[in-house]
């Protein structure tokens, strides 16, 4: 299973792709050229469970300034002391929620996102060892938790919500699983991952 498991996400990132953004929805906005982005990674980790696949999520800390109480991967920018954002995405998931490099296998890189604050996301896809014991960040993660992968690979369980931003309709994927509710970038990134999937299952 772990074998099937590898080669159905190696062969989604296989395929054809383009780099999504938080403003996918809203074609109207019109983006000033030259912006400046800053260089991010996450984690994308899933984890096989008694033959079935899991993808392991945070919610980050209510207390926070940025994104307060919403679900995300494990990751964060790029430091001038990472290799490269493959680097970055593991550095940051073992402070986050505990999980060490050599527990991870990388399977590649997504395409990038480019999210409303401003950071270019490089979504790292990987398998985690089974037995993987989250230990959260006090600081910065409230809690660690599974998502079954088959989950957010339908993508009938994806639909689209506004909310009011900068006085417009700002229009974002969710897929929400029980209590959780995944939406905006990080929503976004496992939709381009299903479409992939889809993709390559036609």
């Amino acid at each position: 299973m772990a074998r099937d498991l590898r080669t159905y996400l190696q062969r989604a990132l296989e395929g054809e792709g383009r780099p999504s953004s938080d403003y996918d929805l809203n074609p109207e906005l019109v983006l000033p050229e030259g912006r400046k982005l800053r260089d991010a990674a996450v984690l994308i980790p899933i984890v096989e469970r008694e033959g079935s696949a899991g993808l392991v999520l945070t919610k980050r800390a209510s207390h926070l300034q940025h994104h307060p109480g919403q679900v995300a991967f494990p990751g964060g920018k790029v430091d001038q002391g990472d290799a490269d954002c493959v680097a970055a995405a593991l550095r940051e998931a073992e402070e986050e929620i505990g999980l060490r490099a050599d527990a991870v296998e990388v399977l590649g890189s997504l395409p990038s996102h480019e999210t409303v604050t401003g950071f270019q996301v490089t979504p790292v896809l990987s398998i985690i060892q089974p037995g993987f014991e989250p230990v959260p960040e006090e600081g910065e993660v409230a809690e660690v938790f599974e998502v079954p992968l088959a989950h957010v690979m339908n993508r009938s369980n994806y639909s689209i919500q506004y909310r009011r931003w900068l006085g417009e309709r700002r229009y974002f994927f969710t897929v929400p699983f029980g209590p959780y509710y995944i939406w905006g970038a990080t929503a976004r990134m496992l939709r381009s991952l299903a479409d992939r999937m889809a993709d390559d299952a036609a």
